[in-house]
């Protein structure tokens, strides 16, 4: 038996899978009703041993130690190993679900621009994942197999493309005192100020139902079920612009690390508006790479719809270690 996880800030989900990597159970659990990653696996597992693991987890893993974002847990992957009596694997949340794109079948995934058809073997793979925050991982292949190499580029800096994007980047420089981080656009909370900026240069009052609606529930959720509705304009404006400014930072990851194998946009938000992703504005600024467009346009560009990619990805990986 193999153990593969997803640990966040707010949730932790736990499979136990043959030494194929097959997923035969799992179970998800809240991690504010828990002490630490080792309280839940005890509940998940008793005392059964494992031949090997591996975890993805919400934050940094540095010499085998991860210190997750959202919680006051440290996790050391050769202690875990101790208790669980097999190697243990610890590695960031997007690497786990850039791996999960290597084992999902195709029907898992929207095509949003087919490229050329010609992806040499081993090619490199972009991914992008808008969900609670940004995140982005890179899939190398080594000659025997591929290897998901980190990042924090959600947090590099956000590039306007147009003069309207240059007037949202004023609006979120004064919002947030300074730096505007592509991450505070391509996010679930970036959605509700993309709203407000939309809202503020449309000049427009917000009709009552939407005010009802937005005091009653997420923000953020309501803006883009409006989008999808197409019940309020300025909601449809505001996730145009959360469509373009993901195609044009997918393009940027193409560019910056050669992904001859195209980009794959993972997360759970686009899964959710796929119908906004789909209108033509993502792909267009995806390709829009001015003396590179014609290289862009031969890159195929998928949305992932799998939202336990990032399991299967860990899953996959625990299966190498056995």
């Amino acid at each position: 038996m193999i153990l593969a996880g997803d640990l966040g800030g707010t949730k932790c989900v736990l499979a136990q899978c043959s030494d194929t990597g097959e997923i035969q159970r799992e179970q998800m659990f809240l991690c504010a009703e828990a002490t630490s990653l080792e309280d839940i696996i005890g509940r998940f597992l008793g005392d059964q041993r494992v031949k090997a693991a591996a975890i993805g987890v919400a934050g940094p893993v540095v010499n085998g130690v991860a210190r997750i974002t959202n919680l006051p847990w440290t996790i050391d992957e050769r202690a875990l190993g101790q208790r669980l009596g097999g190697p243990v694997t610890l590695l960031n949340d997007l690497q786990a679900t850039a791996l999960g794109m290597r084992v999902l079948p195709p029907e898992k995934f929207a095509v949003l621009h087919a490229g050329d058809g010609a992806v040499p073997e081993g090619s490199t793979i972009g991914v992008i994942a808008p969900g609670t925050g940004l995140g982005a991982a890179v899939l190398v292949s080594d000659g025997t197999r591929y290897r998901a190499l980190p990042t924090e580029s959600g947090h590099a800096d956000f590039a306007p493309g147009t003069e309207e994007e240059l007037a949202l980047w004023r609006f979120l420089s004064a919002k947030y005192g300074g730096h505007v981080s592509v991450e505070r656009i391509l996010c679930g909370n970036g959605i509700g100020a993309l709203y407000e900026f939309a809202r503020q240069t449309s000049g427009v009052a917000e009709p009552a139902w939407l005010t009802h609606e937005i005091a009653g529930g997420d923000r953020n959720a309501v803006v883009s079920h409006s989008a999808l509705a197409g019940s309020d304009p300025v909601c449809v404006k505001a996730m145009s612009l959360f469509a373009g400014v993901l195609g044009a930072e997918a393009g940027n990851m193409a560019l910056r690390t050669l992904a001859l194998g195209g980009v794959v946009i993972g997360g759970g938000i686009p899964p959710k508006v796929l119908p906004l992703l789909q209108t033509g504005t993502l792909v267009e600024r995806f390709v829009a790479k001015g003396r590179f467009e014609g290289w862009m346009r031969k890159l195929p560009l998928r949305v992932a719809l799998e939202p336990r990619a990032a399991l299967l990805g860990a899953a996959d990986l625990a299966r190498t270690l056995v």
